[in-house]
């Protein structure tokens, strides 16, 4: 190791500190890759993915080469480091590598579209904000067009700074949006526990998290024995949240849809709702 000054080139990250903050983004990363696919000069797009796609494994589809279209799933994951906005979408098109088709292509074209007009867009983390941790989550039930399994996607704040987010299809096949809801709860309850570890470390107690979803079935399931009587055919596994309310290290809370930020990570969206949401987690261009 050694001592080179301050930081503000790490890994494909570029980091601008300034008094009032830090900005994170990879404007000279994405602008590399959109040279190494040739689309350095193509039409931009306002959202990584149009709110009508359905995407699926399109057997009748012209194949393309496996070979390039891992490539870009490759890049665009790695810019998923200071890049929520396109989580969603990458990891919807990171589930056909294995037989690649020319729908598949074209819809993580459309992502390098975007990118090419927002490549300076990253995560501010201001010095003034404070250290309540709190956090979202969202499912959108039966979301996979192919299995029917539903999308679970959580993000963590620490004041208004976004520090971790995922969108991830659920493992098995929930029977209701309570259960989709409630499984997604469960995943963010797990991440949120960890952050919390993670700031004991530092001497930071952050003392209760609140968890923000917008089902109201699935916040009484954490309190409500007489609702477990009735939803057994949940995993077991997932009711380890009910335990963390009991002792008070969770609380979950009722936010509505329209201010429901893990919404972001579950579906693609319009652009009105996208870009509103961009803002809301931090995201803009401070170039």
């Amino acid at each position: 190791m050694s001592m080179m000054g301050e930081l503000s080139f790490f890994l494909g990250l570029q980091i601008k500190q300034r008094k009032d903050g830090i900005f994170i983004n990879q404007a000279k990363y994405i602008k590399e890759k959109l040279k190494k696919f040739g689309m350095e000069n193509v039409k931009p797009c306002a959202t990584p993915m149009s709110s009508s796609i359905k995407l699926d494994k399109d057997e009748e589809g012209k194949c393309v080469d496996s070979k390039l279209y891992r490539s870009m799933i490759g890049s665009l994951l790695y810019l998923t480091a200071s890049r929520p906005d396109i989580m969603f979408s990458v990891c919807l098109c990171a589930r056909f590598q294995a037989n690649p088709k020319e729908s598949h292509l074209k819809a993580v074209k459309r992502i390098f579209r975007y990118l090419q007009d927002t490549p300076s867009l990253g995560l501010w983390y201001p010095r003034d904000s404070t250290f309540d941790l709190h956090a979202y989550s969202d499912a959108d039930y039966g979301g996979c067009k192919i299995d029917r399994k539903s999308i679970s996607g959580t993000c963590q704040f620490l004041g208004n700074m976004l520090i971790s987010w995922f969108s991830k299809k659920q493992n098995s096949v929930a029977l209701s949006t309570t259960e989709a809801e409630y499984i997604s709860a469960g995943s963010c309850c797990a991440q949120v526990l960890w952050i919390k570890q993670q700031l004991l470390d530092y001497g930071i107690d952050v003392g209760t998290i609140p968890i923000k979803c917008d089902n109201t079935s699935a916040i009484c399931l954490t309190k409500n024995l007489i609702h477990h009587s009735r939803t057994k055919h949940i995993e077991i596994r997932h009711h380890f949240i009910r335990d963390h309310v009991s002792k008070d290290d969770i609380v979950l809370e009722y936010v509505d849809t329209l201010h429901q930020l893990a919404d972001i990570f579950t579906k693609p969206l319009d652009k009105e709702r996208f870009w509103t949401l961009r803002r809301d987690l931090g995201l803009m261009d401070l170039s």
